[in-house]
C-alpha cells in the first residue's frame, strides 16, 4: 500500500465526513432546540441537489445553482415548519415520525412529478476542476478538497453563530428553557422557523455539493439521513461540536474500513472471499463504533452542548 493511496483514502474519509456534518448539523440543531424527530431532513438534501442541478443547467453557472440550493432548501424548510412541523412540537414522537415520513413521500413524488424519474447531473465548475498534488506523488481532485474546505468553514461559522451572536444565545436558551425565553418576549415561532430554515439550508448545501460527485435522483437523501442520525447519536444530541467530531469519525471509519479490511482479510483468505467479507464487515463498522461509544457515554460524546 503506497503512501499517496493511503492519504487519498484519508481525504476521502474527511470529505465524506464533512458532507455528513452539513446534514447532521442542521438535524442536531432541530432535534436539540425543538425536540423534533425530522425524518424529512433527507428530502431537503434532495431539494438542494435538484435545485442546484436545475438552475445550473438553465444558466450554465454552478455558483448560481449553489445559491439556488440554499434558497430552495431554506424556503422549503420554512414552509413545512409553518404548515406542518409547528403543529407537532407538543405531540408524541410517534406522531412526529409519521408526519415527517409522510413528508418524505410527498417530496419524493413531487420531485418525480416535476423533474421526472431520470437522474440529473451536475458538472464541476471549471475553477474547481483538476487535481492537487499529494505527498509522495499522488493526485487528489480539487473539488473534493473544496468540499472539505466548505465543511470546515461552515463549522467555524456555526461556532461563531451559536456561541458569539444574539441569535445563537436565543437558540441556546430555547434549547434549555423555551418557556422562559418566551416569557422574556422572544417570538418562539419565528425563532423555530429560523432554526428549521437554517438546518434545511445546510442540508440543501450538502445535496448540491454531493450532486457534482454523483447523480441527482429521487430518494438520494434517505441513505444519508440514516448516517446523519448515527452522527448525532455519537456526537450528542444538540451539539454542533459533537456533530463535527461524530461526522469525521463516521466518515473515516466508513472509508478506511472499506479500503483496509479487504486487504487485511486477503492476508489469510483467498482474494474473492476477502473482498466479500471485508465489504460486509465494513458496512457494520460505523454501527459497531456507535455501540462502543454509547456503551461508555450513553448520551454521546458532547451531550447537551452546542
Amino acid at each position: 500500500m503506497s503512501l499517496p493511496l493511503f492519504i487519498e483514502q484519508i481525504l476521502n474519509g474527511l470529505q465524506f465526513g464533512v458532507m455528513l456534518f452539513l446534514m447532521a448539523a442542521g438535524l442536531t440543531l432541530i432535534f436539540g432546540v425543538m425536540g423534533l424527530i425530522n425524518l424529512a431532513h433527507g428530502s431537503l438534501f434532495m431539494v438542494g441537489a435538484f435545485a442546484c442541478a436545475a438552475v445550473a443547467a438553465a444558466t450554465g453557472s454552478f455558483w448560481l445553482g449553489l445559491a439556488a440550493s440554499l434558497a430552495a432548501a431554506a424556503m422549503a424548510g420554512a414552509v413545512i415548519e409553518i404548515l406542518v412541523i409547528r403543529r407537532l412540537y407538543e405531540r408524541d414522537h410517534l406522531d412526529q415520525v409519521l408526519a415527517t415520513f409522510a413528508l418524505i413521500l410527498i417530496f419524493s413524488e413531487g420531485t418525480r412529478w416535476v423533474f421526472g424519474s431520470f437522474p440529473l447531473y451536475l458538472d464541476i465548475p471549471p475553477l474547481l476542476t483538476g487535481a492537487a498534488s499529494l505527498p509522495g506523488g499522488g493526485q487528489y481532485p480539487v473539488y473534493r478538497l473544496a468540499v472539505i474546505a466548505v465543511g470546515i468553514a461552515v463549522a467555524l461559522g456555526l461556532y461563531v453563530l451559536i456561541g458569539r451572536t444574539r441569535l445563537g444565545m436565543r437558540i441556546r436558551a430555547g434549547e434549555s428553557d423555551r418557556e422562559m425565553i418566551g416569557a422574556l418576549g422572544v417570538d418562539i415561532g419565528t425563532l423555530y422557523t429560523l432554526v428549521f430554515a437554517l438546518g434545511a439550508a445546510l442540508a440543501g448545501l450538502a445535496g448540491a455539493m454531493v450532486g457534482a460527485l454523483q447523480s441527482v435522483q429521487v430518494g438520494m437523501g434517505e441513505p444519508v439521513l440514516i448516517l446523519a442520525f448515527v452522527v448525532i447519536v455519537i456526537g450528542g444530541i444538540g451539539s454542533i461540536k459533537g456533530a463535527l467530531l461524530g461526522s469525521i469519525l463516521v466518515g473515516l471509519t466508513e472509508t478506511l474500513g472499506r479500503f483496509l479490511l479487504p486487504h487485511l482479510f486477503a492476508l489469510i483468505l483467498p482474494a474473492s472471499e476477502a473482498a466479500g467479507m471485508g465489504a460486509a464487515l465494513a458496512s457494520m463498522l460505523i454501527y459497531i463504533l456507535m455501540a462502543l461509544i454509547l456503551a461508555f457515554r450513553p448520551r454521546g460524546l458532547f451531550a447537551a452542548s452546542t
